[in-house]
């Protein structure tokens, strides 16, 4: 399975960017993100955005 992953803005909350991973990469990518206090938007990806 994959998941989009939304890096949000500390602002107002917008996405930054997004990338596409599979759920192996899903648990690095939340432990990096706390460990700075960045916020993220996650969600299972549809197969368009494969």
């Amino acid at each position: 399975m994959h998941f989009e992953v939304m890096r949000l803005d500390d602002v107002d909350g917008s996405p930054v960017d997004t990338t596409v991973v599979d759920a192996a990469s899903v648990n690095r990518i939340v432990q990096q993100a706390a460990a700075i206090g960045q916020r993220l938007w996650i969600r299972p990806a549809d197969g368009s955005a494969l």
